[in-house]
């Protein structure tokens, strides 16, 4: 058996035993940090291509890469040089079983289904490093932390080499016509929905955008796992909105959360209507707000545009929330709250357009950002003309 270089900072989350279901916790606070044992480099094996073996050992000699794969890497300075051999080869094993997925006309047998979702595991669900809003006790995660929520601190992942080409194994097995979603929803069950929720505090987008893929064909392909995965995403909205205000992944989160909603089916359920004044209202409230507000939008809208007369709620809810010293986020709302009443029908304007135009009037008054307030309620105003036979006879 191979030796394993582990990770930096240890595993995320505990390991545990193939047949057993391992243990989740989503939105962590803090990542632990372990030492690294690099007393040893694991040598790999060289192994034939696909197309040098007989047709019916092709799966075993997948099982063999697999398990070569497995083998997770240390991209640490100190160690670059000293298995530099050993990591290309993986990256070489990882091209071909994508190829091999993607293009084979067999369709994979269940232990080579369980031994591949085992491999993927074993590489992505680890040790993320601490982000800028996390307190490691450092000055330089100090001002970090002290800094604009707005400006984005780019983490790029030195073993992205290898993630990549593993998200996109797992991408692949996800969306193959082959892959049939009875069999693999033994392996990709709800502890490994977790756990790719959890990877979306990853300060690498490069990796938020390959979940974000992935966990949508998820929910497309699964059905079995919507409604557990929409009530895990609202578990992460909760945590962020009233307790950690910090989480990298909430406007990925939001993009799935756009094709979700935009499939929804009408009647609407009230289980979608409490999520809209339970999650995606009070996630107007937050200080970052401004880095995810043009999804966040976009989900409100697709709510009232799905029915109409949820447009009263989601105005009272800007109304509520509506930020009182921060201009740029003001600017946001005003925005918003155009989109949101272009589809708003006039019985609905009514019930609220009194408070709406006190709004609209203090913003008027406001002396921050005067000339591009000016301009942003102006076009509001006359946006509103649509509503002028309503305004006079309530008047």
């Amino acid at each position: 058996m191979l030796n394993r270089i582990i990770k930096r900072g240890g595993p995320k989350l505990p390991k545990t035993d193939a047949n057993e279901t391992p243990a989740v916790v989503v939105g962590h606070v803090s990542r632990p940090a372990a030492g690294c044992d690099t007393s040893s480099v694991p040598s790999i094996e060289a192994l034939p291509l696909f197309r040098d073996v007989p047709a019916g050992e092709r799966q075993s000699l997948f099982i063999r890469k697999l398990r070569l794969c497995a083998v997770v890497f240390d991209f640490s300075d100190m160690i670059t040089l000293r298995c530099a051999r050993e990591r290309e080869v993986k990256r070489r094993y990882l091209a071909e079983l994508i190829d091999f997925v993607q293009s084979s006309s067999d369709r994979l047998a269940e232990p080579v289904q369980e031994e591949l979702v085992r491999t993927i595991a074993t590489n992505i669900f680890r040790c993320l490093p601490p982000a800028a809003h996390e307190n490691t006790g450092s000055e330089a995660a100090a001002a970090a932390a002290a800094a604009d929520p707005e400006e984005e601190n780019i983490f790029l992942d030195p073993a992205w080499p290898h993630l990549q080409l593993v998200y996109e194994l797992l991408l692949r097995y996800v969306v193959s016509s082959d892959t049939d979603a009875k069999v693999a929803k033994r392996f990709i069950d709800h502890a490994f929905v977790l756990r790719v929720l959890d990877l979306f505090d990853s300060g690498d987008p490069r990796e938020r955008e390959y979940l974000k893929t992935i966990l949508h064909r998820i929910y497309g392909k699964f059905m079995v796992h919507r409604p557990f995965i929409r009530k895990a995403i609202s578990n992460i909205f909760y945590r962020f909105i009233f307790e950690t205000e910090q989480h990298s992944g909430i406007g990925e989160l939001l993009d799935i959360l756009g094709s979700i909603i935009n499939g929804f089916a009408l009647p609407m359920k009230e289980e979608h209507k409490l999520f809209l004044v339970r999650v995606l209202i009070p996630l107007h409230k937050t200080k970052p707000a401004g880095v995810y507000h043009h999804q966040l939008a976009y989900c409100t809208t697709q709510f009232v545009e799905k029915d109409c007369k949820l447009a009263y709620t989601v105005i009272r809810g800007l109304l509520k929330y509506w930020p009182v010293t921060n201009c740029q986020k003001e600017l946001l709302f005003l925005g918003e709250l155009e989109e949101v009443l272009e589809t708003t029908q006039p019985t609905e304007f009514q019930q609220c357009m009194v408070p709406l135009f006190k709004q609209i009037s203090r913003c008027l008054n406001s002396s921050h950002f005067q000339i591009l307030k000016l301009r942003m309620a102006n076009r509001l105003l006359n946006g509103l003309s649509i509503f002028g036979t309503t305004i006079t006879s309530s008047a």
